[in-house]
């Protein structure tokens, strides 16, 4: 790789305006992603009253409030955080597949990054067991994921306007 030149992003929280949206559905699992999402925020040097936590029904209303606070200007990044459990029906799949094509969406028509924290489990224990406080809080990497993507955007928009990194 010599020669070749890299860029990723950093943690710090800076100067970053993160929004997390959060689905009240499987709150029991969706409230220690939660935590793990704020927990990180702090970590890397945000105070928890700059964070915006907006809580909406379920998985499926993610991708709507997600495009709201992208298109607003207000936000760096946003992490979606939910838990869908395959049950008997089809219902997980449209839920869990719709929630991520539409974040998805989102990220691609704003340039806002939107994490994707949501639990995609065939059993409760799985959901439960990626909620839990540590370091694999799936809540946490994805703030750690917002974070970085928002912090390398910038820098590619720094270089792309010829200004130094």
């Amino acid at each position: 790789m010599s020669g070749t030149q890299v860029i990723q992003g950093a943690l710090p929280v800076g100067r970053r305006r993160v929004a997390v949206i959060a689905s009240r559905f499987n709150d029991f699992v969706v409230s220690g992603l939660l935590k793990g999402a704020i927990g990180a925020w702090v970590k890397h040097g945000g105070a928890e009253a700059d964070l915006l936590v907006a809580r909406v029904p379920g998985a499926f209303e993610l991708p709507v409030v997600a495009a709201q606070l992208a298109r607003s200007g207000q936000y760096d990044a946003i992490v979606a955080l939910g838990c869908v459990i395959r049950g008997e029906t089809a219902h997980f799949d449209y839920v869990a597949g719709e929630c991520a094509r539409g974040l998805q969406d989102v990220s691609i028509q704003t340039g806002v990054p939107v994490a994707f924290g949501v639990l995609t489990t065939e059993t409760v224990e799985q959901a439960l067991q990626r909620a839990a406080p540590g370091g694999s809080n799936k809540g946490g990497e994805a703030m750690e994921c917002a974070l970085e993507m928002a912090d390398l955007l910038a820098q590619l928009k720094s270089r792309s306007e010829g200004h130094a990194v």
